[in-house]
This record gives structure tokens, sequence and C-alpha cells, in this order.
């Protein structure tokens, strides 16, 4: 039998599984390929996940960011919390079952502080979960095994309607931003950016409008993982003035950048 590396994900072509408790694991030749850093387009979100199944929260840690976010992981409810509470995550992946506090609780807690964008995980195809899981806040809900396809779209979705934009294009004067694609068009003919540049276009231009401090940048765009230079966005914003227009990206002195 060829090695199995994925617990509860689902991929097209999953053509034999293994049974392991609540979970399924699919083989590694099933349809979903780990991709060389080349492939790596784009960094758009910071995105916290909660699972305590090993194989699946590094399954998934590793999907998402060859899909290019920032991902920070947690194996437990308290952990999960805890970094929850003290980062502005773009959007949480939350397992129902955690040892000692629970993704219901966790939830419960957030909610007091937080808004979040929340999608709960669940082996328990119900619907008294699901309905459980939405009354007490959690934005979507995702059942064990899923399709990476799926939970990526419902992210999107999820990081769309936070920012109150309900399609995945941004037009910004002559630039046209595909959220969903992560491209970036200059009068409809495609700019070449690199990964950092996109996050950074197009996190502004998801809350087009507002001040955003540097502070806030750094933490959306790089996980707990990364280091960076403290002129880093200096350089970025530079590139992108460039590339798109030395008024696409407007710097507030003091405060920090934004997209008008």
């Amino acid at each position: 039998m060829k090695p199995f590396f994925l617990l509860g994900i689902r991929t097209a072509a999953s053509s034999s599984s293994l049974k392991v408790g609540d979970a399924t694991l699919f083989p590694e030749d099933a349809g979903w390929r780990t991709r060389s850093p080349s492939d790596k387009t784009s960094v758009t979100m910071r995105i916290l996940i909660v699972e305590d199944e090993p194989d699946l929260l590094a399954g998934l840690a590793q999907a998402l960011r060859e899909e290019g976010y920032a991902v920070d992981t947690a194996d437990n409810g308290e952990d999960g919390l805890f970094s929850a509470e003290g980062t502005d995550y773009d959007a949480i992946v939350l397992d129902v079952m955690l040892p000692g506090l629970d993704g219901w609780e966790v939830l419960k807690r957030l909610r007091k502080t937080k808004k979040t964008p929340v999608l709960m995980l669940t082996a328990r195809d119900q619907a008294r979960d699901r309905v459980k899981g939405l009354d007490t806040g959690a934005d979507d809900y995702v059942v064990k095994p899923f399709d990476l396809s799926e939970l990526f779209a419902r992210l999107r979705a999820l990081i769309r309607r936070s920012a109150n934009q309900t399609t995945s294009l941004l037009e910004i004067g002559n630039v046209s931003i595909d959220t969903a694609a992560r491209n970036v068009f200059l009068k409809r003919k495609p700019v070449e950016i690199t990964a950092r540049e996109y996050a950074l276009v197009a996190f502004l231009a998801l809350h087009r409008g507002e001040v955003i401090t540097r502070t806030q940048l750094y933490e959306h765009l790089f996980d707990e993982n990364d280091s960076s230079l403290s002129n880093l966005l200096d350089v970025h914003v530079s590139n992108i003035r460039k590339k798109l227009g030395a008024e696409f990206i407007v710097t507030r002195r003091g405060h920090g950048y934004c997209i008008e």
C-alpha cells in the first residue's frame, strides 16, 4: 500500500482510503500534490488552524501555505483561544472535537471579544451540530473528510464577506484584482507581482478607504514563523508603485498606508 499522509482531507481524484476513527486517510497520489516554492504565487491573508490531529493539522497548514496563506497553528483549545484573542486573524479554521476546551467553548469565548470569521471542522454530519455551530457564532461549517478546493473557496468567501466584498473581482481605477485567481491587472493587462506584493495589494484593496498601520500589515502578511526587516514594507510599497502607479498606494505619514 502506498503511504498515506493527510487526515480528513478528500481530493478530487481519491480512489482509495483507510478509516481511522472518525477520520479518513487518503493516499498521497490521490490528486493533491505538494508544489515547489516557485508555484507559491501569493500570500493573501493570515489564518489560524486549531486542530488536535497532528497529521491533519500539518497537512492542512502545508496546503494553505502553498495556496499562499500565512498560517499559525494550535493543537488544543486553550492555545487556540489564546492565539485567536491575541492576534487579528483574517479567518480561523476550528475543529469541534478538541481536548480540554472544545471547539464550541473556544468559539463561545472568542465571540465575547472578536468577530473573526470562523470555519468549523467536524467529523459529524448532523443538522443539530451545524445549527449549534452557527448559533454559537460560526460563519461556516465543513464536515470531514472535505475537499481542499471547497475549503479554500469557503475561506475566500468568509474573508470577502468580512470585508463587505461580495465578489472576487476588485476594481480600483485602471487596476483590477482577482482575489480568487490572485492575479493583478493594469488596464486589463496582467502585472507580474511577487507574493508579498500581492498580499499587500489585496489586503489594502479589501480595506479600501481605511488607513492600515504598519503593525497591522505585518500581523496579517506574516505568520509566527516569519522574520522580517523593518523597512520591508517600504520596499514592497515602492515596487508596487512602480508597477501600478505612483498614487496607487497613499502614505499617511505617522499612521500607515491606504488605497483610496
